[in-house]
């Protein structure tokens, strides 16, 4: 047999000639806690079928490297979308995410019998260990196919895809493809369970990069999964169920009227919000929180205006002013400086000036210079009897702020960017890519990052996220979606140049690439039409408000 020199974590070992990486994967299966499901070749993720070349340099994985999880979740949907309509014969809809789970829509009415059934033969497929094949076939064989089991939306996706060949998976008589790689076999898809919800609904829970030990036990979410239940609905209002809907409306000429219902309805909930804190009378505090790029600053300013067209008089401020002296961030597990942290701030400031504040004294006030690293007190603030005080921040809604003002007197809004759009009902848009998208274009206009930089910094950014926001975010009073259903399309014409600048020895080069191939789905959407309060402008410039 005919030997070939290869590299594994940068050690050079010899194996024979027309090996796959699923075959090698079994020596090295002992350095992992699950099974190795994805690897990287000369630095790119390749799935376990590749058939290894003289030297090339391999990385294994299992689900605890963010790729490898998308791959995992991906191949629970696939075979629980078999699985569905073989014992079922109904469809499931892979809705949006909730609680570290995933909520998945069914055709049919389900409850914990039919739920524990299909527990049951999902399991027996997983033990089965059935290959999953992965295919090239004519994209008219892909819409004959899509015809025939009648999923329309991916039929009709396929219309915005000019490629002559396509990749799909096979288990048994079941295609699919999912817009990611796939593992190779049902066997590694041991870790999942399901959590009734309702009657046409049930969350998929199963481990993630953030768990340590075993699979989270779900807690519902009442508040997000009202918020996007609602999103669905005004999307399902305006005939938009998938990206194939947004972009018949771009072909034909539309947009701008979307545009415009958008950016009213958005307004309107910020309308709402006002009308609620004048109801409740004795407010003179509004903490305003959510996870990154969530749209804080426009929202927080589009609800002083709000606030002032009845009758009050709100002031702003934002948390970053109250960061602790660059010195005396504390640090991460890692010994970096940890900003995400809630102990990035100086609390006991903080709690100082606001109680100066509400006693209507004047009091200067703290400005942090980002580029120094410290704080400066340079303005004056102070409050009047109708003044209502508007504190903006990611810690917004952490009960160990202001614990010592009565309830009665502060409500507390929660943002997030939900996008409610699918791109087929197997496949969601992830709304953490939407805030990604945002991010890589403010960052590079305002403080001109590249987009390397935005990655490096997003995965600390996600993990502050998962400790310091998410776990608060139902003790909102109120909750707004700021995504647009549109957004994508607009943001699609900034970031795409962006992305294709990383280059391919860059770490991120593959990430990258993964935006870049989900953005083709999108028609391109110019932004002339977009207000100049759109939340939205946030991020792509051209706005009215200071950012």
């Amino acid at each position: 047999m005919e030997k070939i020199k290869v590299f594994i974590n940068n050690q050079e070992i010899t194996i024979d000639k027309g090996t796959t990486l699923q075959e090698l994967s079994v020596d090295y299966q002992h350095d992992f806690k699950y099974d190795i499901i994805l690897a990287k070749v000369n630095g790119e993720h390749t799935e376990l079928s590749h058939v290894i070349k003289p030297n090339e340099k391999i990385e294994f994985f299992d689900l605890y490297e963010r790729e490898a999880n998308r791959v995992y979740l991906n191949g629970l949907i696939f075979i629980i979308d078999y699985t569905f309509k073989k014992v079922f014969n109904g469809n499931i809809k892979v809705k949006h995410s909730l609680d570290k789970g995933l909520y998945i829509g069914t055709d049919i009415k389900i409850d914990n019998d039919k739920l524990l059934k299909l527990e049951l033969e999902v399991n027996r497929l997983v033990e089965s260990n059935r290959p999953i094949e992965k295919l090239t076939v004519p994209r008219s064989n892909a819409f004959n196919y899509y015809q025939k089991v009648n999923k329309t939306e991916k039929y009709e996706n396929l219309k915005y895809n000019t490629n002559s060949y396509l990749t799909m998976y096979k288990l048994d008589t079941h295609y699919d493809y999912l817009y990611s790689h796939m593992p190779t076999s049902t066997g590694v898809l041991k870790y999942f369970k399901f959590n009734l919800i309702n009657d046409h609904g049930f969350v998929l829970t199963f481990p993630t990069i953030y768990m340590t030990d075993s699979i989270k036990a779900y807690e519902h979410r009442e508040h997000v999964f009202n918020m996007f239940k609602e999103s669905f609905e005004w999307s399902k209002r305006l005939g938009i169920n998938y990206v194939n809907d947004l972009n018949k409306i771009v072909s034909n000429g539309k947009i701008n009227n979307l545009i415009l219902t958008e950016e009213m309805e958005k307004n309107s909930k910020i309308l709402n919000a006002a009308s609620k804190i004048i109801e409740k009378g004795n407010i003179k505090i509004v903490l305003i929180a959510g996870p990154s790029s969530s749209g804080k600053t426009t929202t927080t300013n589009k609800l002083c205006l709000a606030l002032r067209s009845r009758g009050r008089n709100p002031k702003m401020i934002s948390m970053d002013d109250f960061f602790k002296n660059r010195e005396d961030t504390p640090l991460d597990e890692f010994g970096n400086k940890d900003y995400e942290s809630i102990d990035a701030l100086d609390l006991d400031l903080f709690n100082e000036k606001i109680s100066d504040l509400l006693s209507l004294k004047e009091t200067i006030m703290p400005e942090y210079n980002f580029i120094t690293g410290e704080k400066e007190f340079k303005k004056t603030m102070q409050l009047e009897e109708n003044d209502i005080l508007l504190i903006e921040g990611i810690h917004a809604m952490n009960p160990k702020l202001l614990a010592n003002i009565p309830k009665e007197n502060k409500i507390k809004i929660y943002l997030s960017a939900l996008n409610d759009l699918n791109i087929d009902r197997s496949v969601r848009i992830s709304t953490t890519d939407n805030r990604l998208l945002r991010r890589i274009v403010r960052d590079n206009r305002t403080r001109g990052h590249t987009v390397n930089h935005t990655l490096e910094a997003w995965s600390k950014v996600r993990n502050g996220e998962e400790k310091y926001i998410f776990p608060y975010q139902d003790m909102a009073d109120i909750t707004i979606n700021t995504a647009l259903t549109y957004e994508i399309g607009v943001l699609k014409v900034y970031v795409e140049p962006l992305l294709y600048s990383v280059d391919i020895s860059s770490p991120y080069y593959d990430e990258a690439k993964r935006l870049l191939n989900f953005l083709r789905l999108f028609l391109p959407i110019p932004s002339e039409s977009i207000p100049n309060d759109s939340i939205l402008r946030e991020f792509v410039g051209g706005g009215c408000f200071k950012i």
